[in-house]
């Protein structure tokens, strides 16, 4: 028996056939009436086609994933895998153990297939006995034709995917996701044993080397993004912004009930809860040194009077798209001058980032851009070792003496995953030219970490990050996120003017 099958036991409590009729009984009949297809559903089935087009005759299976244990009976929020999801346009909490089968057909193309768990009758067992799955316990759930209504493609019962999945299993090729749903994927790769000597080193191999493909073609068909997905871009900084004004005008109350940095993450996580499904990641809501912990997202600090406050937060919407904003910012109001210098020199380094967004431009000019700029400051600080000037620390062989100050890289393409498209090449990502539609951030850097004798002392414990998200236009770029106030006066002007002092 299983640890799942042995939690239920126990909470089972025993029924008769008198009681499941009972329960069964007398309730008003469902609403026949089919949802209207999701905006999303038809930019989904352009992404299907390109997907059919690039594996002719071959049948692909894409999770959503299943249900993960949070603690003993309780599960986490359900989150479909990014490829389900833009390949479908479900969103939030939309059908665990759900998959997607493109079912080849003789013309080449492909059949939209999903298989999922539909609204079980209130005379099942499930109805009323299944704590995970029941509509009395967890709320009802599309039936086969809503979804078909919905999505515009064809909807079977999840108990038929085994047997599909197998169908002429010898004559056809299957790929599947392989990360999304661990459980399912050893379920078909038992399918292809069947016919595959998959104990060969190989043949497993070469298996493997298949799905791997499928994966990496899920990953950059995101790179570029549709008219629908920039819109839901556009949605996700829209509400992150409003989580930042709402944690500038708290930070009083961030300041005076102590515990502050989880204060902070506490009011931009009900903003983004509520205007869209929660966060896109966990907040870094980081103050003083902690700023200088890249990814500082224990958010158990206190917030004190002079301290900059790293907030690098942002709203997923419902369609799973997220934002990804930093901005740092003086708590009491007004920065100190050997914070303004810090924050200026990362200001622009930015500036030089974003103007370095372009298309026909590398992906890594822009790192190139701001890095050189970064590197400036630090050796007119006197910072870099003797003898190393900027041209020495930019040189990726011999130098990199910078990178003390400044680990991470300046950006990093975004969507449906913070880090999005992450299976792409090196050549199709940091080599990568920039083509209109590409989403990116640029958010370069300093941290002097509070125990850093190499720095003077006024500057150590300081720690800045600015970052926006860019949209790659035909001619240059936009800022999706430039009504948030980046200079440093601005920033000032945007504290007083929504958490003025009494």
């Amino acid at each position: 028996m299983s640890e799942e099958q042995h939690k239920a036991e126990n909470r089972a409590r025993p029924t008769t056939d008198e009681f499941r009729a009972f329960v069964a009984a007398d309730w008003a009949p469902r609403s026949t009436a089919r949802p209207a297809q999701a905006e999303a559903a038809p930019y989904a089935a352009q992404r299907r086609a390109a997907v059919s087009a690039a594996f002719p005759g071959e049948r692909l299976v894409i999770p959503a994933g299943g249900l993960k244990v949070r603690s003993n009976d309780c599960d986490y929020i359900f989150r479909p895998h990014s490829a389900f999801a833009h390949l479908t346009g479900l969103g939030s909490d939309r059908e665990p153990d759900a998959v997607l089968v493109l079912e080849p057909l003789d013309d080449g193309s492909h059949e939209s297939i999903l298989y999922f768990r539909p609204l079980a009758g209130r005379d099942s067992e499930e109805f009323f006995g299944d704590s995970r799955y029941g509509e009395f316990w967890v709320g009802a759930r599309p039936g086969l034709a809503d979804i078909e209504a919905e999505l515009a493609l064809s909807a079977r019962h999840i108990d038929e995917f085994t047997d599909a999945v197998g169908k002429d299993v010898g004559a056809i090729r299957i790929r599947i996701v392989r990360d999304a749903d661990r459980e399912l994927t050893a379920s078909v790769d038992a399918v292809r044993a069947g016919v595959a000597e998959t104990d060969e080193p190989s043949e497993s191999e070469a298996l493997r080397e298949a799905d791997e493909e499928l994966a990496h073609f899920l990953s950059t068909l995101r790179l570029v993004k549709d008219e629908w997905e920039i819109r839901q871009m556009r949605d996700a900084i829209r509400a992150t912004a409003n989580g930042f004004d709402a944690v500038i005008a708290d930070l009083p109350k961030a300041l005076e009930r102590g515990r502050g940095e989880r204060w902070v993450e506490g009011v931009f996580g009900l903003h983004a809860r509520h205007q869209g499904n929660g966060v896109g990641y966990d907040s870094i809501c980081a103050s003083g040194d902690h700023a200088n912990t890249l990814h500082w997202i224990k958010n158990t600090g206190d917030i004190t009077d002079g301290d900059l406050l790293l907030l690098d937060a942002g709203v997923e919407v419902d369609s799973l798209f997220t934002a990804d904003v930093t901005r740092t910012l003086p708590v009491n109001g007004r920065f100190s001058d050997a914070q303004r210098r810090v924050y200026d020199a990362v200001y622009a380094a930015q500036e030089a980032g974003l103007a370095a967004v372009k298309p026909g431009a590398k992906f890594s000019d822009v790192h190139d851009a701001a890095i050189r700029v970064i590197a400036e400051h630090l050796h007119a600080w006197g910072l870099l070792p003797e003898g190393v000037d900027v041209e020495t620390t930019l040189d990726k062989e011999h130098g990199q003496h910078h990178r003390r100050w400044m680990v991470h890289g300046t950006s990093h393409h975004l969507g449906l995953d913070v880090h999005d498209c992450a299976l792409a090449r090196r050549e199709e990502y940091m080599g990568a030219e920039l083509t209109p539609g590409m989403i990116l951030t640029v958010e370069p850097g300093l941290y002097f970490k509070a125990d850093d004798l190499l720095v003077p002392q006024e500057l150590r414990g300081i720690g800045v990050r600015i970052e926006d998200d860019v949209l790659v236009t035909q001619d240059g770029c936009e800022n999706l996120s430039a009504a948030l106030p980046r200079t440093s006066t601005d920033v000032e002007a945007w504290i007083a003017r929504l958490a003025p002092k009494p």
